[in-house]
């Protein structure tokens, strides 16, 4: 796959990247487009890779116990889904991600990836980082969720992902933010 396609993703996580390690993940991954609403990971399903989201728009969400789907979080071109570590368990995936729009996302093999930790510093310290990143809006999350209104969320949501109101079905961002979908368009009248 060409350096260029992954280098403004890698770029949101590390700039200290050199070319040769660049061209060394960029080897391991492939391109692959998903039209918008395709289920891209599901709960149970063995699942072995890393993806870089290089254009479009995925959600992570779960089916609580009432079957209402809620949104974990929303990730828009140039991130990184979060890392396999951390959403499988056993080889199988925790939760699931849908593609809200067309989408063209890199795959690659988690453990090529992780051996390759291994044995380039540089990447480590790169894989270390988007870990670092996705523990800090675990927890940026949960803070808000605990302790701030639903209109200081739905305006830190507008800071994270600024056109993201306008392209998603609100019913999501409802769920993403802890509220009805009610009260979010209380929300949004009041400005």
């Amino acid at each position: 796959m060409e350096v260029l396609r992954i280098q403004k993703c890698i770029d949101n996580y590390s700039d200290h990247l050199t070319k040769k390690s660049r061209n060394a993940i960029a080897d391991l991954c492939d391109e692959h487009t998903f039209k918008k609403g395709t289920i891209l990971l599901k709960p149970n399903q063995t699942d072995t890779s890393d993806y870089i989201l290089l254009n479009g728009t995925v959600r992570t969400f779960l089916i609580n116990t009432e079957g209402k789907k809620i949104t974990l979080y929303f990730f828009e071109e140039n991130t990184i889904i979060p890392p396999h570590v951390t959403r499988t368990e056993k080889g199988k995936s925790l939760l699931y991600c849908e593609a809200l729009t067309d989408c063209i996302i890199a795959k690659m093999d988690a453990s090529a990836f992780e051996a390759l930790m291994i044995t380039n510093l540089e990447i480590r310290e790169f894989g270390n980082s988007v870990l670092r990143q996705e523990l800090a809006n675990k927890v940026q999350k949960e803070i808000r969720m605990a302790s701030w209104t639903a209109k200081q969320r739905l305006e830190q949501f507008r800071n994270d992902f600024s056109m993201l109101e306008n392209r998603v079905p609100h019913p999501m961002i409802a769920s993403y933010l802890g509220i009805t979908n009610v009260s979010l368009s209380r929300l949004r009248k009041q400005g």
